[in-house]
């Protein structure tokens, strides 16, 4: 088994339930997506390119959808985190329901357009 879905399998049924979620928008959005593990997080690759990553944080109790060139999205920043970060910005998650399909779209869609 891959690193990558070790790392998924092995986290708590909620946030596991969120990062399957969350893959399978990217995964729908971006067909030529590439899920590695570098940095000891599920990390997404676009045309050999970071893309954007996904981290638990069990300590603050969600998951980030963190992207490479978050700075330079213009769309739903209020939906955007930047928490201290130069180049990321990220989509955080606190509940499966709480993902919002139509706004994840939009922001891997912007974000594909910076690549």
């Amino acid at each position: 088994m891959k690193p990558q879905d070790l790392y998924i399998l092995n986290q708590p049924q909620k946030y596991r339930d969120m990062l399957l979620h969350i893959i399978a928008v990217i995964e729908q959005t971006l067909p030529d997506v590439v899920l590695e593990f570098k940095w000891k997080i599920p990390f997404f690759y676009l045309n050999n390119k970071p893309f954007c990553f996904l981290n638990v944080s069990h300590k603050g109790k969600y998951v980030d959808v963190a992207f490479n060139k978050g700075f330079q999205l213009k769309n739903n920043l209020e939906f955007l985190n930047g928490d201290k970060r130069n180049t990321y910005k990220s989509l955080r998650y606190f509940s499966l329901e709480t993902i919002d399909n139509t706004v994840l779209i939009s922001v891997i869609q912007e974000a594909i357009k910076l690549y």
